[in-house]
């Protein structure tokens, strides 16, 4: 549970220092679990590259959402205000699938076997090209 935590926790410092500093490729809040010769160690590394590229776009969610907020306290029509309250709800939506995905990512153990660490990299790298394809989209829909 510690780790899922502390993955949590840096990703979210991460999001927010992004115009801060230098990208950083360290996940030692993390461990990876069994490595073997047959590649998890290169699934790990794609899920960990896929999940690099989009969490700094999480911000850009934040940013977006803010933005629709901000229109939503301004606008009169009820119409209007019902489109702006979907479109941050869609924006909350996407965001929150990334968070969850970090939450509920738990590398297996070093007792696990290398099937089942496989098995667990091939469904977590289904799923965050899954969060990516739903970032990038929001982003697009957006406009930015």
């Amino acid at each position: 549970m510690k780790i899922n935590f502390r993955l949590l926790y840096l990703s979210i410092i991460i999001s927010f220092m992004v115009g801060c500093g230098p990208k950083t490729q360290d996940h030692s809040g993390h461990d990876m679990g069994t490595t073997d010769e047959n590649g998890n160690q290169a699934l790990y590394n794609q899920v960990m590259d896929i999940h690099d590229e989009v969490m700094p776009k999480t911000e850009t969610l934040y940013n977006l959402g803010k933005e629709l907020k901000a229109k939503l306290s301004e606008t009169k029509s009820d119409e209007e205000k019902q489109q702006l309250q979907k479109r941050i709800a869609y924006l909350d939506s996407v965001n929150g699938m990334m968070m969850n995905w970090m939450h509920d990512f738990s590398p297996p153990t070093d007792t696990t076997g290398d099937e089942t660490v496989r098995a667990y990299y091939e469904t977590q790298l289904e799923q965050v090209k899954k969060v990516r394809e739903a970032i990038l989209l929001a982003i697009e829909k957006e406009g930015k």
